[in-house]
């Protein structure tokens, strides 16, 4: 690393974190504003998941892509093509006049996401090689990712109570300027002296399997695991990325080499990454639901609940990366983290129509956060620890696409096993409306004890798929181009 890079080291950990925050805010920022949304510009119910699905489509099916081009041509211009990209995607969505531009909008703040968020990790691993240094920086990298989604729901009610839905995507271009200003004054650009290839056979794959599976995943949660439509794309999906696999196996130059996957404490990280974001986005779907209809929260006051669970995640994620994964390793942090969700999960169960915040939400968000906080920031550390610096960007898609797979599956899977619940509870009743309440929340508590098997089963499986002791990071002396 350059000396002026060393020295500016921390500038950079900002502009890049700021960078993920834009990226991991929008996934939920714009759920807040939907209702406004949809009264603006009259589309449907049946429309209305189109404006969350097109941007996890386009984001979730390139990020291999993404990760590959930051290596091969570079991570400062791709993270500010990123970010340039993405700023005029959401100024475009913003001022949209109808349904149609909006959703263009979205789709292509899903793309430009592709590249820009593997590029900034890819640069925070090969920035930060001191291993003290190292756990700083991926601590509160892991704070911004974790708690982003829940920052991005207080904000999103903030803008849509007090100014307007549109702020949700203008408010894109505030971060992307802040980003994309500090990425040209602080990063070094280095020239490469070899002519990048790609794996074009790999790339199709790759993008076409993941766009398969996370559109699989959302026809699910509208039309049911058993519709022909869902079933067709998850099982092209499937053979898409077999097929992938395959392919990366025989390449010369991968798009993803095995290597970097076939490592146990990396794919243990991605894993745990996967699983920790499954029932993340599940809980903000349920409980976001279940302070505003059941409790009957504004938008502002349901984001303003989520603050304790966001300070926990702060808190663990930066004690971990600091303090504890030097001394223990990945596997006990990321084993209790998903033990302290699935506590958390537990208490969820047990919400009822008449619960209060205080007593039965509160004590679920601080366990919550504090597992969570001890997976995503060693995850983040774990997966991209120890790759050469020529992989870096694709390593870093890598956690990104196991984050982003994730959610598409926790809210497909989820919603539909809490719409079902709610269906069978309500069967032989008469209507009325605290029968359809209690219905309403037995779903909900139903996804949350599916959720809470999902992570003990993550504990086990981590548990045994990471290894024991702390992790041996020998710090690079010689970085690929930024």
């Amino acid at each position: 690393m350059p000396t002026s890079d060393y020295d500016r080291r921390w500038l950079i950990l900002a502009v890049l974190g700021t960078a993920q925050l834009m990226v991991v805010l929008d996934s939920t920022i714009v759920n807040i504003a939907l209702p406004s949304a949809q009264k603006a510009l009259h589309f449907s119910d049946a429309d209305r998941q189109w404006v969350v699905t097109a941007y996890t489509l386009g984001f979730g099916s390139l990020l291999l892509l993404g990760g590959r081009l930051a290596d091969l041509f570079g991570r400062k211009r791709t993270l500010i093509i990123g970010l340039a990209g993405f700023a005029v995607a959401s100024a475009v969505g913003g001022a949209a006049q109808s349904f149609g531009p909006l959703i263009a909008a979205r789709a292509v703040q899903g793309i430009f996401a592709a590249l820009l968020a593997p590029a900034a990790l890819s640069l925070l691993t090969t920035t930060f090689t001191d291993v003290r240094d190292r756990g700083k920086a991926f601590g509160i990298f892991g704070a911004v990712a974790g708690a982003g989604a829940g920052i991005g729901l207080l904000l999103g009610g903030i803008l849509t109570e007090y100014l307007s839905w549109r702020w949700c995507l203008y408010v894109n271009l505030i971060f992307a300027g802040i980003a994309g200003t500090g990425a040209l004054m602080l990063l070094t650009k280095h020239t490469r002296t070899t002519r990048p290839r790609l794996d074009i056979p790999g790339t199709l794959t790759a993008s076409a399997g993941l766009f398969a599976l996370v559109y699989g995943f959302s026809e699910a949660d509208r039309k049911g695991w058993t519709a022909s439509s869902t079933l067709a794309f998850l099982a092209a999906g499937v053979a898409l990325l077999v097929v992938f696999v395959v392919i990366q196996g025989r390449v010369a130059r991968p798009l993803l080499p095995l290597r970097i996957v076939s490592d146990r404490n990396r794919g243990g990280s991605f894993l745990a990454m996967l699983i920790a974001s499954i029932t993340l986005f599940g809980v903000f779907l349920f409980l976001t639901f279940y302070l505003q209809q059941t409790l009957g929260y504004s938008p502002v006051k349901s984001g303003l609940a989520y603050l304790p669970m966001v300070g926990c995640i702060v808190a663990t994620s930066t004690t971990s990366s600091t303090v504890l994964l030097p001394r223990v390793g990945p596997r006990p942090l990321i084993t209790f983290g998903m033990l302290l969700g699935t506590a958390g999960m537990i208490v969820f169960t047990q919400l009822g129509v008449h619960s209060t915040y205080g007593a039965h939400v509160l004590p679920g968000l601080i366990l919550l956060g504090l597992g969570l906080g001890l997976i995503f920031s060693p995850a983040f550390n774990t997966a991209t620890s120890g790759v050469d610096p020529s992989d870096a960007g694709v390593a870093s898609a890598t956690v990104n696409t196991a984050q982003q797979v994730g959610g598409s599956l926790g809210t497909a899977l989820l919603n539909t096993i809490a719409t079902t619940a709610t269906a069978s509870f309500v069967a032989g009743k008469a209507a009325s409306p605290a029968i359809t309440a209690e219905a309403a929340v037995h779903g909900y508590t139903t996804a949350f004890w599916w959720a809470a098997a999902i992570l003990a089963s993550g504990a086990v499986i981590c548990g045994l798929l990471l290894q024991p002791g702390a992790p041996r990071l020998e710090p690079a002396t010689q970085l690929a181009p930024v």
